[in-house]
């Protein structure tokens, strides 16, 4: 498991540590007590595990997501893992604060695409 204090990044996401939450904000719902913060078409998703102590944000942009980490203990610690049994990227332990999750992107002839995990 890997800590960062305020930045990192796992796969196709780059997580960082913001000073407040912007407005116009939808929560986002769990899927099976998780919340997918990132869809990988082979099924291989970034989750992190649904916490009384964690809130997740959608904003207008699909490429950009937001967390609120309220509180951390060992029972209560938030990860974001990648769904992957082979070649999988290592489990972030997230602090309690403000994140800004982004999709990664890349520029090909056809314009601007999700970067592919």
């Amino acid at each position: 498991m890997k800590t960062f204090k305020n930045c990192a990044a796992q796969g196709d996401l780059m997580i960082r540590r913001i000073q407040k939450l912007p407005e116009n904000l939808n929560l986002m719902s769990s899927e099976k007590g998780a919340y997918i913060i990132a869809h990988s078409e082979t099924g291989h998703h970034h989750i992190i595990a649904e916490r009384p102590t964690v809130r997740v944000f959608e904003s207008g942009d699909p490429l950009i997501s937001y967390l609120e980490v309220i509180e951390a203990t060992e029972e209560t610690e938030t990860l974001i893992e990648h769904l992957r049994s082979f070649d999988t990227h290592e489990s972030l332990l997230v602090t309690p604060g403000i994140y800004e999750i982004r999709r990664q992107r890349e520029y090909t002839p056809e314009g601007w695409r999700r970067v592919a995990d």
